[in-house]
C-alpha cells in the first residue's frame, strides 16, 4: 500500500468518524426537541434513530475505504465489499425498525397511562411482537437474497421440509397458536387475577410471550405455563368481576323461632340502607331449614367492591350487624346441643 493510499484511507476513516459524530448530535437535538410535544411516535423514533444510523455511517465510511483498498489489491475478501456493505445497510434497517417498534409500544403504553386513558397492554405488546417478528423474517429473506440463495427453491423446499419440521416441532406450534388466540380473544391480560378450575394454575399475569405464559402465583413462586393450555381449559378471570357475593348461613336456637320474623325483616332493612351493598343486585334474607341444633336463615347480597380486603371489611361489619340484630330480639345464635326427655322421673331418682 503506497503512501498515497494511505492518505486516502486515513482521510476517509477520519471523515467518517466525524461524520458519525456530526449525525448523532443532529439527532439528538432533535430528539430533544420532540420531547417538548405530547405525541410519542416522533420520540420514539429519534431515541431508535441514534445507534443505527451511527453504525450505518460507519457501515459506508468503511465501504468506501475497502473500495479504495481493492482498487490496489487482488485479494478475494474485497470482492465481497459490496455485498457485506448490503448486507450491513439491511442490518442497520433492521435493528432501527426493531427498536422503534420496542420503544413506541413502551411509550404508547406510558403515554396512555399517564392521561388516565384506557389501553389494552396485551393487545399492545401482542402487536408490537407480532410486527418484529414480520421484519425479522424479512430480514432474514432479503440477507439469504444478498447471499445468492434462490429464494423461489427455499421455500419450495420448506414446503417438503416443513412437514417434517413441523412434526417434530408440534408442541411449538401449538403453544405459538395458542399465544395468538390469547392475544386476539383476551381472556385475560397483564396483571389479572386468574385461575383454572381443571387445572393448578391460580396467580396474577406478569407476562404473555408466544410460547408461554407467566403466572405469580399467591406463594410468590414463578409457574410458566405453555399457551396452548389455555386452548383446552376453563380459565376464570376473578379480575373482571363486577361484585363480590356475602353468601352465609345463621342459625338460631329453636327456642328463638318466635322472633325470626322480625330478625329477618331487620337484617333485610339494614342491608338496603347499608351503602356498600349494591341495591340493583339480588338482595335474599329468607329462612332456609330446619336443622338438628338451629333453625338457619341465609343472607345473599353483592358488594360494590371487588377489592378483596375491602370486601372482607364489608362483610364484617355486615356480619356483626346481624349479631347485633339477634342480640336486640333476645335471642341467641345456636351452637350444637343436644335435649335430653326423660319421661320416668323415678329413673332418675334411683340415679341419685
Amino acid at each position: 500500500m503506497d503512501l498515497n493510499l494511505s492518505f486516502q484511507v486515513f482521510f476517509v476513516v477520519l471523515a467518517t468518524l466525524i461524520a458519525a459524530r456530526c449525525v448523532r448530535h443532529i439527532i439528538v437535538k432533535l430528539g430533544s426537541k420532540s420531547r417538548a410535544t405530547e405525541n410519542v411516535l416522533d420520540d420514539a423514533f429519534f431515541d431508535s434513530l441514534v445507534a443505527p444510523v451511527k453504525g450505518l455511517v460507519w457501515i459506508l465510511g468503511f465501504s468506501v475505504a475497502a473500495h479504495l483498498v481493492a482498487a490496489h489489491s487482488s485479494s478475494v475478501f474485497f470482492q465481497s465489499v459490496g455485498t457485506i456493505r448490503n448486507i450491513g445497510i439491511v442490518l442497520m434497517i433492521t435493528w432501527f425498525l426493531q427498536r422503534f417498534l420496542r420503544t413506541y409500544t413502551e411509550l404508547f403504553i406510558i403515554s396512555k397511562e399517564a392521561k388516565g386513558e384506557a389501553v389494552d397492554k396485551t393487545l399492545v405488546n401482542g402487536l408490537g411482537k407480532l410486527l418484529r417478528g414480520v421484519v425479522a423474517i424479512t430480514t432474514a429473506l432479503i440477507i439469504l437474497q444478498n447471499l445468492g440463495v434462490n429464494i423461489g427453491g427455499l421455500l419450495a423446499f420448506g414446503g417438503v421440509g416443513g412437514i417434517a419440521i413441523g412434526l417434530a416441532a408440534q408442541d411449538i406450534f401449538k403453544n405459538v397458536f395458542g399465544g395468538f388466540t390469547i392475544y386476539v380473544d383476551r381472556p385475560f391480560a397483564v396483571g389479572d387475577w386468574i385461575r383454572s378450575p381443571d387445572r393448578e394454575i391460580e396467580g396474577k399475569v406478569e407476562q404473555i410471550g408466544w410460547r408461554v405464559t407467566a403466572i405469580r402465583t399467591f406463594n410468590k413462586r414463578l409457574l410458566y405455563v405453555p399457551n396452548s393450555v389455555f386452548t383446552t381449559i376453563a380459565l376464570e378471570n376473578p379480575s373482571r368481576m363486577s361484585h363480590r357475593r356475602i353468601y352465609e348461613y345463621i342459625g338460631v336456637r329453636y327456642d328463638d323461632i318466635a322472633s325470626l320474623p322480625k330478625i329477618l325483616d331487620e337484617v333485610k332493612v339494614y342491608l338496603k340502607q347499608n351503602p356498600d351493598i349494591d341495591q340493583s343486585e339480588t338482595l335474599m334474607v329468607n329462612l332456609d331449614e330446619f336443622a338438628d341444633s338451629s333453625v338457619n336463615f341465609f343472607i345473599y347480597t353483592m358488594t360494590r367492591t371487588t377489592v378483596w380486603a375491602e370486601y372482607h371489611e364489608v362483610k364484617e361489619r355486615v356480619m356483626f350487624e346481624i349479631c347485633e340484630i339477634i342480640s336486640r330480639n333476645h335471642s341467641e345464635i345456636a351452637f350444637p346441643t343436644r335435649t335430653l326427655h326423660v319421661k320416668n322421673e323415678m329413673a332418675i331418682n334411683g340415679l341419685e
